[in-house]
């Protein structure tokens, strides 16, 4: 996948609606257990202080027949999978409960409640202890970790012990020092917890890696890829770890042979996952990905999921929500070959989340290269984007129409666009994108529908400008469709961004055909400043005059 148009950027696929909302998000979970399952394995860890602190000094012994919840970490690459991957998940949702405990410090710090604080302090300093005994206990662990080790047990104990203090006095000038250092030890505890669970992520993610790299087992390197792919999901700080540890670098050795041709799809997925980050991006750019990304896209020998994997991540790469731009230089040495891919595979596409991804991709390029646009008109994408509307097993939901929409916005600026346009029958099909309703009351089914709203009211204003689709349009009912966007709220799904686009395209229209608006909507809609037939509109109630 990441990996909103027009005026709003875009991210990826899989990461929101537009692409950001996309239900595609929920199909790769991070932890595959039911809330039963979850909530028992917290259960092991969230015991009683009392417990614990007969045990804070003692590391608990690794039993052959450790259940899933303990923190049960092997040496050596040929450890099973499904180990590493609960080592991984076994120490996040650990670390999950130290952060949770530090965080219920700080609150009970700042209220003053100090036997509270104090009891917090014991129960993160035995749940510190008993996962750093345990995984020093199983795994080699590098030397700067062990330094991470010694200081923060050091400062939880001192923490232990400051706050200990604080519950046999009530001297308030003596509580008021006491707070100020017993927050600088804490925050302290925080970030030497924090880089110490990072240190651990790392050292546990590079055994995944050293399966991907070192074995010929298909089988076995798959199932690495997929428990790197649940970890990515864990947030952009993971990702960023992953990309730093080698994974992308490793992956795109994966998608270079072509004996593990079946494997590319789900590498490709999971390089899409880490490209969310910068670090991820920059990876990809060392070596050489976008070439191998087209070599993909342009082999007719990849299977479709593959070659819909490699448009989630060049959809990812090209999201203008990326602040860095280094990598599109190269990008723009294949981009001809990646953009004619592209809508081939949207012509071809079996399915709707194909499409949306190859779609999603296309639109993204559009978004930042005007060079794209041509290709596109070249290659009969008009054609292609506005038939694909019509199958149903293509463009299935608002996010695919969304990106076609997208591409017709960022290619109406190209003068040839508006004849095509009127050759397929265009006006009438985002006529029909302007009354695009959500099917479930999903927020994000909703903003996507807006999204699809307003960019079809901004390339219907575009494409204006030549007077053969106006008057289209105008026969077409346009005018009366855009006054009741303008004059309805819930039309418009209350958007501000629908109503100023359905502004512009009234008065595009109108500027050609004034008979075309009655007097009243012309003295309240396209007379005054944009900026108070805005406001006009925007305060207005239900109203159909």
């Amino acid at each position: 996948m990441a990996l909103e148009r027009m005026s709003t950027p875009q991210s990826s696929p899989r990461q929101s609606s537009s692409l950001s909302s996309s239900p595609m998000s929920t199909r790769m979970q991070s932890l595959q257990v039911d809330s039963v399952q979850r909530w028992m394995d917290d259960l092991r860890h969230m015991t009683e202080v009392e417990c614990m602190c007969v045990l804070q000094a003692k590391p608990i012994g690794v039993e052959e027949d450790s259940q899933h919840g303990e923190l049960v970490v092997t040496s050596g690459v040929g450890a099973g999978d499904h180990v590493a991957r609960n080592n991984l998940q076994t120490l996040l949702r650990r670390a999950l409960v130290v952060s949770t405990e530090l965080g219920k410090m700080f609150q009970r710090l700042e209220k003053g409640r100090w036997q509270r604080v104090h009891s917090t302090a014991v129960r993160a300093n035995c749940h510190v202890r008993s996962l750093v005994h345990e995984y020093s206990a199983a795994r080699s662990i590098p030397p700067d970790m062990q330094k991470y080790e010694k200081s923060l047990l050091e400062k939880c104990m001192e923490l232990t012990n400051i706050t200990e203090r604080c519950l046999h006095t009530d001297d308030e000038f003596f509580l008021k020092s006491m707070r100020e250092a017993i927050h600088d030890i804490l925050t302290d505890v925080s970030d030497s917890f924090s880089n110490m669970i990072d240190m651990a992520l790392a050292n546990e993610i590079q055994v995944l890696i050293k399966q991907i790299e070192s074995s010929d087992n298909t089988s076995t390197i798959g199932t690495s890829i997929n428990n790197l792919l649940s970890l990515t999901q864990d947030g952009p700080q993971l990702c960023s770890i992953i990309a730093k540890e080698g994974a992308v670098v490793a992956l795109f050795k994966i998608c270079r042979q072509d004996r593990f041709r079946e494997l590319y799809a789900h590498a490709l997925r999971t390089v899409a996952s880490i490209c969310s980050v910068e670090e991820g991006i920059n990876q990809l750019d060392k070596v050489d990905g976008i070439l191998c990304l087209a070599d993909i896209l342009t082999d007719e020998n990849s299977v479709e999921a593959a070659r819909a994997e490699a448009a989630a991540v060049v959809a990812q790469i090209t999201s203008p929500h990326h602040t860095s731009t280094q990598h599109l230089a190269s990008f723009l040495e294949s981009m001809h070959d990646i953009v004619t891919a592209l809508i081939k595979l949207c012509e071809s596409a079996s399915c709707g989340e194909v499409f949306l991804l190859a779609s999603a991709a296309l639109a993204n390029i559009t978004f930042f290269d005007s060079m794209a646009c041509e290709i596109l008109l070249q290659l009969n994408a008009v054609h292609i984007l506005l038939q694909a509307c019509k199958d149903q097993q293509r463009v299935d939901t608002p996010y695919s129409k969304d990106q076609v929409v997208t591409i017709l916005a960022n290619l109406s600026v190209l003068e040839p666009c508006a004849s095509e346009v009127l050759q397929e029958q265009g006006v009438e099909r985002l006529l029909l994108l302007l009354g695009e309703k959500p099917s479930s009351p999903s927020p994000s089914e909703g903003a996507a529908c807006e999204r699809v709203q307003q960019k079809a009211a901004v390339t219907l204003a575009r494409l204006s400008r030549d007077p053969d689709v106006a008057q289209t349009a105008i026969q077409l009912k346009a005018v009366p469709r855009l006054i009741q966007l303008c004059r309805s709220p819930t039309e418009r799904n209350n958007s501000d961004s629908v109503l100023v686009a359905c502004l512009a395209a009234l008065r595009r229209l109108a500027a050609g055909c004034p008979s075309s608006i009655s007097a009243a909507d012309h003295q309240q809609l396209i007379k005054p400043r944009l900026v108070d037939s805005f406001l006009l509109c925007s305060n207005m109630e239900e109203s159909f005059v």
